[in-house]
């Protein structure tokens, strides 16, 4: 294959619809949109609008409150370490940091941080030291004969 020969499949791309070119294209004179009304003309944004009724959007009252500087974790689950334990693309003899996790492939990017949650259960023997963790994935790993060391200001939540 050379690459004046590439094209693509057949039926993956449509010509764009041409609007107001004449009754031949089935899309000329009011151009789909109808005849008359505040919709037919240009310049018209009414989503939300009600009729000169107040909006539901304005009706109902606002409610909570969104932390600007909020954190926000990568979460790894146990059973997924202990998979990856299983699969040799982590080390349970060594310690495992949020590094190690990266390295392998267990989480995309740090954020501000690795929290541990207990989902899934872990038989080996671990050393984690992560910035934060669940207080049942740190009754898991201690169970199961590990350490988990959680290095942030606040602890397990």
């Amino acid at each position: 294959m050379k690459l004046h020969e590439l094209r693509d499949n057949d039926g993956a791309t449509q010509k764009r619809k041409r609007i107001g070119r004449g009754p031949g294209s089935g899309m000329g004179k009011t151009g789909g949109r109808g005849i008359k009304g505040q919709k037919s003309r240009s310049g018209v944004a009414i989503a939300g609008y009600e009729g000169g009724q107040m909006p539901l959007y304005q009706r109902l009252p606002k409610r909570g409150f969104t932390k600007p500087n909020r954190k926000k974790y990568a979460v790894v689950n146990l059973g997924l370490i202990q998979k990856f334990i299983d699969d040799k693309k982590l080390d349970a003899k060594a310690a495992i940091t949020e590094d190690a996790l990266l390295a392998a492939g267990l989480v995309r990017r740090k954020l501000d941080g690795v929290r541990i949650l207990a989902k899934g259960d872990i038989s080996a023997k671990v050393t984690l030291e992560v910035t934060g963790a669940s207080k049942s994935a740190i009754d898991a790993v201690e169970k199961a004969g590990g350490k988990l060391t959680v290095t942030a200001a606040t602890a397990a939540e």
